[in-house]
């Protein structure tokens, strides 16, 4: 019984990842992009985006408009998200898929935003650009 135990223990710390520093690098990376992408995202512009963001240490979802299935829409670049987002959805083409993965400094910070995000967690989120609303239509 004990070792099963100790497994256990191992296995859930394989798995477990540590907080980044709060003054680390975003990190981008692109799940999917369409071929055809006659305009990339940029400061400005109103997005409306699916996401789900979880905790990097221990991936436990804390928010998901994938789950509620309504698109957060806002301004990008505005300050309305929080930086790490700002940053990280710059150049995306619609139908482009993002994981997001935000250190503190460029998410909730040492504050956190309780009850569900602790201070200085570092943040992922796995986004999709479904619209940019102000963008001229293109015919394909």
């Amino acid at each position: 019984m004990r070792v099963i135990a100790v497994l256990a223990c191992l296995a859930v710390a394989a798995f477990a990842k540590e907080d980044l520093p709060a003054d680390d690098k975003l990190r981008v990376g692109v799940k999917y992009r369409p071929e055809f992408c006659p305009r990339k995202s940029e400061s400005g512009d109103k997005l409306s985006m699916h996401y789900t963001g979880t905790l990097r240490k221990d991936g436990s979802k804390f928010d998901s408009s994938v789950d509620r299935n309504s698109p957060f829409e806002f301004t990008l670049g505005a300050g309305q998200v929080i930086r790490g987002w700002d940053q990280g959805l710059i150049g995306m083409c619609i139908g482009e898929k993002r994981r997001l993965t935000i250190p503190s400094g460029l998410g909730y910070g040492d504050r956190g935003s309780p009850p569900k995000i602790p201070g200085g967690a570092t943040l992922v989120f796995d986004v999709e650009l479904l619209e940019i609303k102000n963008a001229p239509k293109t015919e394909l």
